[in-house]
């Protein structure tokens, strides 16, 4: 297993490190800057010898196409893939799960439509699951969406840095978000499968229980739900449900999300009998909006060619698929399956999260299995 942890107690002196020449490394690392091949942070200089140790891990020739963007008529080698995470800073152990959450993304489509491009500023996410997380030190429990841990920062810091340097997304440039998201820096989280008590979320979806997986999704925004007041889980769902059904996420008709329970919440439900379905379940009933809380915002209706939301007095307005069926509160979610479940986190207090995403919208989410690299030669 990799570890984050020191474990040499001595002060960091200057005998601590290792005897380099620094000025060819900063040399390097402001030739790449000048370039344009950073995310705006220091990258790893990548050497010939380095990147062989990243091919390595995989027995796909260093030309295979792992990703297309046929709108900008760009691809992304296996070669390219590892230069990108060797300079984000990953371990060549690590590529395999990047090489994954490129499969993944190529099952997903969503950026070979442009959406890494919107104006909206979205980001993907990696969920890894089952060995491999504690192979390489991922973390899944306390601050998992924050820093601190190699592995998450630097895997998913390898797809940033090919966004950038295969397919041109700078920002300002053919990267057109608006504001952005600090997802856009780091997004790779690991599921805490040991303090679920539930099957991981890859084992609704027909993988086994014990596969080292990468699960992608586009997200908008990560909302966090501290709910630490109650044990009845129709208040725990409502509460998750009101947060997804927040008037501002709807864009579309309806939208999508994967709620991300913390272990605590995970466990209220569980102990009350309640399965992912039930959550699911009670999550699509309670995401709702009335016909005049959607009027006070202008999104009572829809477009008839986009079907995005717009006001009633809109040229392009037309009813939207509830007002159709009579249905009144408006549901956010076209079916329970448009929202995933996933455990993460610590089991220190009642937060969970609900990140924003956009679809699948009641289809299965992309998922790829993580390959084992090959035998040493």
């Amino acid at each position: 297993m990799v570890t984050h942890e020191r474990t040499d107690d001595r002060p960091l002196g200057p005998s601590a490190f290792p005897l380099v020449d620094l000025e060819d490394i900063r040399r390097v690392m402001e030739f790449y800057a000048d370039r344009g091949w950073t995310d705006g942070l220091p990258v790893m200089p990548v050497t010939e010898s380095y990147l062989s140790e990243f091919l390595a891990q995989t027995d796909r020739s260093p030309d295979d196409v792992v990703f297309s963007m046929a709108h900008l008529n760009r691809t992304c080698s296996v070669r390219a893939a590892a230069i990108n995470a060797a300079m984000a800073g990953c371990l060549p152990e690590y590529f395999p799960v990047v090489l994954a959450a490129w499969e993944a993304f190529t099952l997903e489509g969503y950026a070979t439509k442009g959406l890494w491009q919107s104006t909206t500023g979205t980001a993907p996410l990696l969920l890894v699951n089952g060995p491999v997380r504690d192979r390489l030190g991922l973390n899944s429990r306390g601050n998992v969406f924050g820093s601190g841990f190699r592995a998450n920062a630097t895997i998913w810091r390898a797809i940033r840095l090919t966004a950038i340097n295969a397919f041109g997304l700078h920002p300002h440039q053919l990267d057109q978000a608006t504001q952005g998201t600090p997802a856009k820096y780091s997004a790779c989280i690991a599921e805490n499968e040991e303090d679920s008590p539930w099957s991981p979320l890859p084992a609704d979806f027909g993988f086994a229980a014990d596969q080292s997986t990468v699960t992608v999704m586009v997200t908008r925004s990560v909302v966090h739900i501290e709910a630490r007041h109650t044990t009845d889980p129709e208040q725990l769902g409502r509460d998750i449900a009101g947060t997804l059904a927040r008037t501002g996420a709807l864009v579309h008709e309806t939208i999508s999300g994967c709620i991300v329970l913390g272990p605590e919440h995970a466990g209220l439900f569980a102990r009350a009998g309640w399965t992912k379905t039930d959550v699911r379940g009670a999550v699509y009933e309670y995401a709702a909006n009335t016909r005049a809380e959607l009027a006070a915002v202008g999104k009572e209706a829809v477009s008839r060619t986009t079907r995005w939301r717009l006001p009633a007095d809109h040229p392009e307005a037309t009813t939207d698929a509830a007002g159709e069926a009579g249905r009144e509160p408006v549901p956010v979610l076209t079916s329970p399956d448009a929202v995933l479940i996933a455990v993460a986190g610590a089991g220190n207090a009642g937060v969970s999260a609900v990140i924003e995403t956009f679809g699948p919208r009641g289809g299965p989410p992309a998922i790829a299995p993580v390959q084992e690299p090959p035998p040493a030669r």
